[in-house]
């Protein structure tokens, strides 16, 4: 069971971190939230099996880690609060232009040039 819920995770993860590269508010939010959905697999994973309820005592189990539950709770209300962040920055910008691509930021191609250039002057002068 453990190899299917690896390769669940490593599905997730790889389409997540797609998504979340492409340009468009959309994908990008969708990526995040297979991110979590990776996020809290991987933790309930690396919990182990499932065990007795922890408050009754009662049984011949072992009692379950309540510590992968938790941070599967804390993972979850994370990956929704970005979520719902994500979203009214995708309602701004669907208000301000129209559409949901992110374009490029002026002032990051303006350091990028200078940058360089920089290293194009430091070539130049340190060759013979």
């Amino acid at each position: 069971m453990s190899v299917a819920l690896l390769l669940t995770v490593g599905g997730l993860t790889t389409v997540g971190l797609y998504l979340v590269t492409a340009r468009t508010l959309s994908r990008i939010i969708l990526g995040f939230s297979l991110l979590g959905h990776a996020a809290v697999i991987a933790i309930l994973t690396a919990g182990g099996p499932p065990g007795a309820a922890p408050i009754t005592g009662q049984g011949t189990d072992p009692i379950a880690n309540p510590v992968p539950q938790a941070l599967a709770l804390t993972a979850i209300v994370i990956s929704f609060g970005l979520t719902l962040f994500l979203l009214a920055l995708a309602g701004r910008q669907h208000q301000l232009t129209g559409d949901d691509l992110v374009e490029d930021d002026l002032e990051d191609q303006r350091i990028a040039r200078s940058g360089e250039n920089r290293s194009d002057n430091a070539s130049i002068e340190g060759a013979p």
